[in-house]
């Protein structure tokens, strides 16, 4: 007999909807049908509805998470939150999930709330010794001037929305007379824009989750864009080599595991997170926290779990049974 009613909540309001909508497909594909009965919910614009199958969909009741089949009440026992961007990662949702008394996958409001944004996530890891590029944020109607950039970051820069993923406006700023453009196409996606210093390195990501059970520390991917960086081309477009394990000293892999584990409980969080950083001969630098990593067959998270000798189906598993002990 089925147990447990599980969402895979799946969408959001930024452009990275569609990546969403990819790794709720993962998911479904990853979880235990035999032990759960699983529904995909699309949350988009205020329009909340469950899929039924290919072409049918369900509006949600919004007081109580729950919809209509077939003349019954379903009401849900778990969300798994795998929206890529706001409502989803930025607190919104779990904020209202914890109103109605809903258990869901990952981390809480202020957690995610921290981690959505890049630059306040950095900036309060830097306070317990995390290393970090340097960097500065621009909010809506504030601007700097090429000079003010060159001056406080260097030259090549990131400019990037600084609330944002999937690297949907990003630029690696060469020259100063790209900065502008640069933080014009930041702020489309945007009402803030993060400034970053240019880190040369290793780029490596670590995913990490804990219950009751125990810590598990994911083996490291290296990344090896065949782009000027880990762009959207690279990440969705197979323009990488993603090496898990990744090739580096296992002092190296080791110190990045604590540094993930750190972080996981510096900010409180729960469930499955990603950590990204660069290796570079200053030490190793976080880039940022992911609180809703993807979850398609090929992301970093699954390509980890699967080099642990671990199966997703048991992991999303301990997940969703450690809300409930």
């Amino acid at each position: 007999m089925k147990s447990r009613r599980i969402a895979i909540v799946c969408g959001g309001d930024s452009s990275e909807m569609l990546v969403s909508l990819k790794s709720a497909q993962g998911l479904y594909s990853f979880i235990d049908k035999t032990v759960y009965q699983v529904w995909i919910v699309v949350i988009q614009s205020g329009n909340w509805h469950v899929r039924l199958n290919e072409e049918k969909t369900m509006p949600v009741d919004k007081n109580d998470f729950s919809f209509i089949n077939n003349g019954e009440k379903i009401t849900f026992d778990f969300a798994w939150i795998t929206i890529h961007g706001t409502p989803g990662e930025d607190g919104r949702l779990q904020g209202y999930f914890d109103l109605i008394g809903m258990p869901y996958s990952c981390c809480g409001v202020l957690s995610a709330a921290i981690t959505f944004s890049k630059f306040t996530c950095n900036q309060y890891l830097k306070g317990f010794g995390v290393k970090v590029a340097e960097s500065v944020l621009l909010r809506n109607g504030q601007n700097m001037s090429d000079t003010e950039v060159v001056d406080a970051v260097g030259l090549p820069c990131f400019i990037k929305c600084n609330v944002g993923g999937s690297s949907f406006g990003v630029t690696k700023v060469k020259k100063s007379e790209e900065i502008q453009i640069a933080i014009g196409r930041a702020f489309a996606e945007g009402s803030e824009v993060i400034i970053e210093s240019f880190m040369n390195g290793t780029e490596v990501t670590c995913g990490c989750y804990k219950t009751k059970k125990g810590s598990h520390l994911f083996p490291v991917t290296e990344v090896v864009s065949q782009n000027e960086f880990f762009d959207y081309d690279a990440k969705y477009k197979g323009q990488v080599q993603e090496i898990t394990p990744a090739r580096i000293p296992d002092e190296t892999r080791d110190r990045i595991q604590a540094i993930t584990s750190l972080i996981y409980d510096i900010l409180g969080c729960k469930g499955i997170i990603r950590a990204d950083y660069i290796i570079t001969n200053d030490g190793i630098k976080l880039l940022e926290v992911n609180t809703t990593p993807g979850m398609t067959a090929t992301s970093f998270i699954p390509q980890q779990v699967a080099a642990a000798n671990m199966k997703m189906c048991d992991v999303m598993d301990e997940i969703i049974e450690d809300c409930f002990q």
